[in-house]
């Protein structure tokens, strides 16, 4: 990178924060998918209007800028797959404020949830977003991603806890949308257009969350079934109840063994399925919950049902669920996974497809997720080196996706497309919708600056796999 442009960016930042060794790069070079691509330079600004001098000089020399946080996500989207400037925000971290009459917190983006969890329950609150990734992700990475989580049955996900934000255009205006109100229609909502937006539109420097009161009571319920479809059908069965859980998650029989490898835990090995089931609410609420849901899983004949018997159980049962994914890289670290998501009475098809697909193309698949939701982590155990692997790969992740459209559902439920899916967007766009998401992209960044070849497949790039 020139000098030139090399001295404006200390001038805004100062030499501690900014980066350009090949060794001090590798942290910002990759991210959960196990992709490396190394950026130019790297900065990590303490405030907005650092982001905002960065963003000014990488739109008046047209330098690609990729923002990143926690780079935890699993699509590539915090790869700085153009090279240029990776803009990472993990030093803007604080909590500004926990508003207790109003019952919100206003936080930087390299905030961690599980930070702003711990300060708001020390106050009797409670911030429903619960990423898997909870322990290294960042919230303003949570935003890019609008990501969902375990809790999301419930609670919705990230967009619908978010009021407003502060953000800085890729030409370096400071922006503020939204506000510290519950109602507000003035205006496009230009909140809700940057989350979700995977980085592409803006880069969001603050955060407004709305927070609940801590829920009086959780209980945790455990299901083993010895039938995949039973354990499916059981999915549906719930709602069908008008029972709306907190959390619903599920792990087929190959997520389960690299659990009890991973973990070193005791979960039958020959289950073909297990489901995780979280309540909250009052202590009266809960019990009558807990005894209706318990009936209605009994007739269901499953093989074991188990309630936790206190918070450490919980917190055990719980680990087991979030460390599918790294248990599943450990044991097969060639892994390629597709997020698919289908409506909640078309989980029961969206399972067996998954087996027909396994049987059809010869490939192992392991399935886990938030079934609650719909929403399902389809994991393809295979060596990325091996070519007939990845053609496998191929095949089964375009039946997959093909058969998640059909039943009305989408290609990502919560990661985001990114670059490893981006090929797909057309399956599940018409030619308009993405022409005039396009539009928007140009508006917000006319000069194609923000995190560029991301979402929009882009046919000189090799993303997949």
């Amino acid at each position: 990178m020139d000098e030139k442009i090399i001295k404006e960016l200390k001038e805004i930042l100062g030499s501690d924060e900014l980066f350009f060794e090949k060794e001090d790069l590798k942290p910002f070079s990759y991210d959960a998918t196990e992709r490396t691509y190394y950026p130019e330079i790297a900065v990590m600004p303490t405030k907005t209007e650092q982001v905002a001098g960065i963003l000014k000089i990488a739109n008046r020399e047209k330098i690609p800028v990729t923002p990143q946080g926690g780079r935890t996500g699993l699509s590539g989207g915090a790869l700085p797959i153009k090279g240029g400037i990776a803009l990472s925000l993990l030093r803007m971290n604080r909590i500004i404020e926990i508003d207790l009459n109003n019952l919100i917190a206003i936080v930087e983006p390299g905030l961690n949830p599980v930070e702003l969890q711990q300060e708001v329950n020390k106050v009797g609150l409670f911030y429903p977003p619960d990423p898997s990734s909870q322990v290294e992700c960042t919230i303003g990475g949570n935003v890019a991603e609008n990501a969902g989580y375990t809790r999301a049955v419930r609670y919705g996900v990230t967009k619908d806890w978010i009021l407003g934000l502060e953000a800085v255009l890729p030409t370096g205006e400071i922006i503020h949308t939204g506000r510290k109100l519950y109602k507000d229609v003035a205006g496009y909502d230009l909140t809700h257009l940057i989350v979700g937006s995977e980085g592409t539109l803006a880069v969001v420097t603050k955060i407004i969350l709305k927070l609940l009161p801590k829920p009086e009571e959780n209980k945790t319920i455990t299901v083993i079934f010895d039938d995949v479809d039973l354990c499916a059908d059981m999915v549906v069965t719930i709602f069908q109840n008008k029972i709306i859980p907190t959390a619903i998650e599920f792990m087929d029989n190959v997520t389960i063994s690299s659990i009890n490898r991973y973990l070193g835990v005791n979960l039958p090995e020959d289950a073909k399925a297990f489901i995780l089931i979280e309540l909250d609410g009052t202590k009266e609420s809960v019990e009558v919950e807990k005894n209706k849901l318990i009936n209605i899983i009994k007739k269901a004949m499953p093989r074991e049902i188990s309630i936790a018997k206190d918070d450490k159980e919980r917190e055990k049962l719980w680990r087991i669920r979030r460390d599918a994914l790294p248990a599943l890289t450990a044991q097969y670290p060639g892994r390629v996974e597709a997020d698919v998501v289908v409506p909640r009475y078309s989980l029961p098809s969206l399972v067996k497809k998954i087996r027909e697909v396994e049987r059809k193309h010869d490939i192992k698949i392991a399935t886990y997720g938030h079934a609650g939701d719909g929403n399902l982590h389809v994991t393809f155990l295979i060596n990325r080196k091996v070519l007939s692997d990845l053609e496998k790969a191929f095949s089964s992740m375009d039946d997959i996706f093909k058969a998640t459209l059909s039943m009305g559902g989408s290609i990502t439920g919560e990661h985001g497309v990114g670059i490893t899916i981006s090929r797909y967007i057309k399956w599940q766009f018409s030619d308009s919708e993405i022409e005039l998401m396009k539009r928007i992209k140009k508006a917000f960044d006319p000069n194609h600056i923000l995190n560029p070849g991301k979402i929009f497949y882009d046919i000189e790039e090799a993303y997949i796999l």
